[in-house]
């Protein structure tokens, strides 16, 4: 099914698969131009039927900030045309995202229907008058007029996640009192009029996709009644394709990250599709061929989009037309390279694909000179590193002293929300196997062994810093890893000593269900409906040294997540405090200089990792020896920066 073509009413894509729009931080600017033709040129030569840019605004007051991208010169066309061209050389189809950023704009020069700042922005935006309105409305057909000279196949409108078409659309943000406020006619009227304009100076094979927000979920949004009338007169204006956004950017419930279970918002796309005859796209958390198939087969949607996981896989569709699904690199959904990447205003990337938005930046050749080498450690580092060196051409042997591979993956997937890790784990194994590199499992490193290869890659990963509170009564502090093994039984008054990434893990571990259901997801965040609330079986305290915010160094756009977790399960957090002892009669900690004791029967040591680098000696190895991952650098370390240095080493060896 996501190989058939979809005919439109005067043009035609080569399949079902949709390039969602992303930023990538790459189009800013004349001199990342090579690298973003490069980008989209892989995701083009991966077999992706129509790629949708990252958004441009149409004008500078509806810029995101200062420096970021415009479409509207000569300039524009002239810079554009080397992503059109690469695009359709490798039969593809491409649509320039034309985004108004409204009040979400962060500047002073931000503009909205009203006067109301948005939560996430320090700015109040101006109202517009009707002259602005009427100018902006001219400035997206100018536009989208000049992205078709620039070679582009369309545009998509974007008027969803709370910009400027959105907020005229919400009684949430439209407080006007004019023909563009009040009413729902008057609200969606900027929507209508701008894709009126648009169809007016384009050709009629030129494509206009709208995306249309379906949730808002946010107060006062839009009715599910309101958007099928909003999803009617776009069809009727002129739009040949409606597109699927959920929820604002200020939205508090979760949308695209890894705990938000596949395929949770497939039902909003067919709410559009059961009322309109132009074709519809699903998107959000949809990362595998089955469930795209599945979504299109049960006639939700007519195509599917996918941003991240193209990111993970540029050759996801190709793969999936050779029967080759097996191979695909999974998105975990994680956020941490793209994402979390953007909003530091940083290249985006991959966590599972470091060469994602680095395609020139960290080639991968083959090797004129073909060695043997000695990966020691099959976790992440280890495999991706045992993987790219098996591209490039050398002869690879995989060691570890465990039964079974994985490290750090096998802890990580039996988070609830990161089961993913799972599909990770599985393509590295099948990798492995298939670029024959020898995996041998149960063999412990020796020097001698060593001695044997041309280079030796250290990725031994870590072990969980051990707690050395005072215990008596025959307590003892837990390992994190060892109770997420469920090797040790844990109470029901549990103190979590830590709050970072491990802490909230050791939160969603002892209080989440694993593989949430859709409809459990939904009663959780209150998706159009009320939060259902928890009754907690347990009682959790977590609890950190320093003073300030629990999850400070969470990653950007998933840390408020963690923590509306951790609130939701009324989780007690304490900062400041030192651990003295634990006894059978409870935790004792030192708060203010004062001591006092929690009645908890389980503590957990989530207090970070240290190297496991007993097989070597950093400040002496030799040449041919490396060292990644982990083993190298023990803090803040994950799964991202251990792929990324494994992908390091193999171009260098």
């Amino acid at each position: 099914m996501l190989e058939q073509k979809l005919q439109l009413k005067n043009s035609e894509l080569r399949n079902r698969l949709v390039m969602g729009s992303m930023h990538t931080g790459l189009e800013e600017g004349w001199h990342n131009r090579k690298r973003l033709r490069a980008f989209y040129e892989e995701r083009a030569k991966g077999g992706v039927g129509l790629i949708i840019t990252g958004g441009y605004s149409p004008n500078i007051r509806g810029k995101l900030t200062p420096i970021s991208s415009s479409f509207n010169s000569r300039y524009d066309v002239i810079k554009h045309r080397a992503y059109t061209d690469v695009v359709h050389q490798h039969n593809g189809k491409i649509c320039l995202q034309l985004l108004h950023a409204g009040r979400y704009a962060y500047h002073p020069f931000n503009v909205g229907p009203s006067p109301i700042k948005a939560p996430i922005n320090p700015y109040t935006p101006k109202s517009m008058s009707l002259g602005m309105i009427k100018n902006t409305i001219k400035d997206f057909a100018k536009s989208a007029y000049m992205a078709e000279k620039a070679g582009y196949d369309g545009v998509e409108i974007m008027g969803s996640e709370g910009y400027l078409i959105n907020e005229f659309m919400a009684p949430h943000t439209n407080h006007r009192e004019d023909e563009y406020g009040g009413s729902l006619e008057n609200r969606m009227r900027l929507a209508v009029d701008i894709v009126k304009a648009v169809r007016a100076r384009v050709s009629d094979k030129f494509i206009i996709v709208f995306r249309l927000s379906v949730m808002d979920l946010v107060p006062n949004g839009s009715t599910s009644e309101e958007v099928t009338v909003q999803a009617k007169a776009l069809e009727a204006a002129g739009v040949d394709i409606l597109n699927t956004g959920i929820g604002w950017h200020e939205a508090r419930v979760p949308t695209i990250a890894s705990m938000v279970p596949p395929g949770a918002f497939r039902e909003a796309s067919k709410r559009l599709k059961d009322v309109v005859d132009v074709p519809v796209v699903a998107v959000n958390r949809i990362n595998t061929p089955d469930l795209a198939n599945n979504i299109l087969d049960s006639g939700e949607a007519d195509l599917i989009s996918m941003a991240r996981p193209l990111l993970a896989d540029p050759a996801f569709f190709n793969k999936y037309a050779q029967n080759k699904s097996e191979q695909i690199n999974i998105c975990i959904g994680c956020n941490q390279g793209c994402l979390d990447h953007v909003f530091k205003g940083k290249r985006a990337t991959c966590l599972v694909n470091p060469q994602a938005g680095f395609e020139l930046d960290y080639p991968l050749e083959k090797t004129t000179k073909v060695k043997s080498v000695l990966v020691v450690g099959a976790g992440p580092a280890g495999l991706s590193a045992s993987c790219y060196l098996a591209q490039k051409g050398h002869n690879v042997t995989l060691i570890d002293k465990n039964e079974h591979p994985g490290g750090q993956f096998n802890l990580a997937m039996r988070i609830p929300g990161k089961e993913d890790f799972k599909l990770a784990l599985k393509y590295f194994l099948n990798e492995v196997e298939r670029l024959g590199v020898n995996l041998d499992l149960g063999c412990e490193y020796t020097d001698e062994l060593g001695a044997k290869y041309d280079d030796v890659v250290f990725a031994t990963g870590v072990s969980p810093r051990l707690s050395n509170i005072e215990c008596s009564d025959g307590k003892r502090v837990l390992a994190y890893d060892e109770v997420i093994r469920k090797e040790v039984e844990v109470g029901d008054k549990i103190a979590i000593l830590g709050a970072g990434g491990i802490g909230f893990d050791m939160v969603a571990f002892l209080t989440e269900p694993e593989n949430q259901s859709i409809d459990d997801f939904k009663s959780q965040w209150g998706i159009e409906q009320d939060v259902t609330p928890s009754t907690e079986k347990r009682k959790l305290y977590m609890l950190k040294r320093s003073a300030g915010r629990f999850g400070s160094g969470l990653g950007k756009t998933t840390g408020w997540i963690h923590r509306a977790v951790a609130k939701h399960h009324q989780v007690e957090q304490i900062a400041g405090c030192e651990y003295v002892s634990f006894s059978n009669a409870g935790l004792v900690v030192r708060i203010d200089g004062k001591e006092q004791m929690l009645d908890v029967d389980t503590v957990i040591a989530c207090i970070g990792q240290t190297s496991n680098e007993d097989l070597f000696d950093k400040a002496q190895l030799p040449e041919n020896h490396h060292v990644i991952g982990g083993a190298l650098l023990a803090s803040a370390i994950d799964a991202k920066r251990a792929i990324f240095e494994a992908l390091q080493v193999a171009r260098k060896i």
